[in-house]
């Protein structure tokens, strides 16, 4: 009798199994694409400036994983060079309680970069990317609230980071 229950749940799980590639074909059909991975122009990017260590993580593991480019640490190897010229992260208070106590930050994430060719010519000029997420707080969860605040923070770093690629792909295009 156990015999027959798992060849029934044998022959489900090729079931199932035959339906998710089904579903993967025919999103990928569609034009769907995951989100980190973005089309870039380039082979070879070099990243310059002065972003954080977390910032220069994110697109270097952005590029490597969701792109067909490689990250180069010279600039003679590199198609593109991309300068992060600064990166700011502030917190500001978005709400009070009633008794005055802080009940919800803004977390601000600003970067600015630009990017130039192999050849010096500018193929982006210095642009500005935000972004920007609210923050719940509670003073009688304060460890649980900077745990959430570092979270957010990475995710928000990432967010710039891909969305910093995103403009390389599209406005690169436009300038070549």
């Amino acid at each position: 009798m156990g015999h027959l229950f798992t060849f029934g749940r044998r022959s489900i799980l090729k079931g199932l199994g035959g339906f998710a590639l089904l579903s993967l074909g025919g999103l990928s059909a569609c034009g769907f694409k995951l989100r980190g991975s973005v089309s870039i122009p380039y082979k070879a990017i070099l990243i310059s400036g002065r972003p954080s260590p977390q910032l220069r993580y994110d697109l270097e593991r952005i590029i490597s994983t969701g792109t067909n480019a490689k990250v180069v640490t010279n600039g003679k190897d590199a198609d593109l060079i991309l300068e992060i010229v600064s990166e700011e992260s502030t917190r500001q208070i978005l709400t009070y309680t009633s008794t005055g106590q802080i009940s919800a930050y803004r977390l601000n994430n600003r970067v600015v970069f630009r990017a130039f060719d192999n050849t010096g010519a500018e193929v982006i000029a210095e642009s500005d990317i935000y972004v920007t997420r609210d923050l719940d707080f509670s003073t009688a969860t304060v460890l649980a609230s900077d745990a959430q605040q570092q979270q957010f923070l990475e995710s928000m770093r990432a967010d710039l980071a891909l969305q910093i690629l995103r403009r390389v792909a599209t406005l690169g295009r436009v300038a070549r």
